[in-house]
């Protein structure tokens, strides 16, 4: 039986943080091969955007709708603090059936880190020990916050590349971040677009 193609939609979606509206009325949808880049500035709302999507938080009105498995990368690493990266991500790699742990490891530049344990690696390392797991989870979604905080100039190329494949393998990428990514065809979702005004406070 052919597997469903994914999709990630939200539908008059709006969020509070607090008593405050972040956004509202806010909807969308993206089919396989569609990356979307969410802009915003701090405090705006991205990040509980990219929560809600993910189902860690109730949103205030509107519904999300996802079909397909979901992975997330955002500012924690999932991994234990006290073992070596290798052992660390080993442990996920398992859970996730995967076969070309090797080569995941190299892709992400981690393979000469595998026996430093997680807590001493630096931001940057942690943020290519997260990419690992989560590209490990062959998840056809994927949302992404702040993907390229801490990381140089060369990770950062090696995630836009990473999503590149991702969406060109039928995959969907949300990326919502401050830097730009070099992804052909990516739309945008200024998420400020959506904020209410100060008289409307009612989704």
């Amino acid at each position: 039986m052919q597997a469903l193609s994914p999709v990630l939609s939200a539908h008059d979606l709006a969020c509070r943080r607090g008593d405050r509206l972040l956004f509202r009325r806010l909807s969308f949808t993206l089919g396989a091969g569609a990356a979307c880049h969410v802009t915003g500035a701090n405090g705006a709302g991205k990040t509980t955007l990219i929560r809600a999507l993910a189902g860690l938080t109730m949103p205030y009105a509107g519904e999300v709708r996802r079909e397909g498995a979901l992975g997330l990368l955002d500012e924690r690493t999932g991994l234990d603090p006290d073992l070596p990266l290798g052992r660390a991500l080993a442990f996920w790699f398992a859970l996730d059936g995967v076969v070309e742990a090797d080569a995941i490891m190299t892709r992400l530049r981690l393979d000469a880190l595998a026996e430093v344990p997680v807590r001493y690696l630096s931001t940057g390392q942690k943020k290519r020990a997260a990419l690992a797991r989560m590209v490990g989870q062959q998840a056809p979604i994927w949302l992404l916050d702040e993907p390229l905080s801490g990381l140089d100039t060369a990770s950062q190329g090696l995630v836009s590349a990473l999503v590149r494949e991702h969406c060109t393998g039928g995959g969907i990428a949300l990326i919502a971040s401050h830097q730009p990514l070099n992804v052909p065809g990516m739309t945008s979702l200024a998420i400020e677009d959506y904020a209410p005004a100060d008289q409307d406070e009612d989704a």
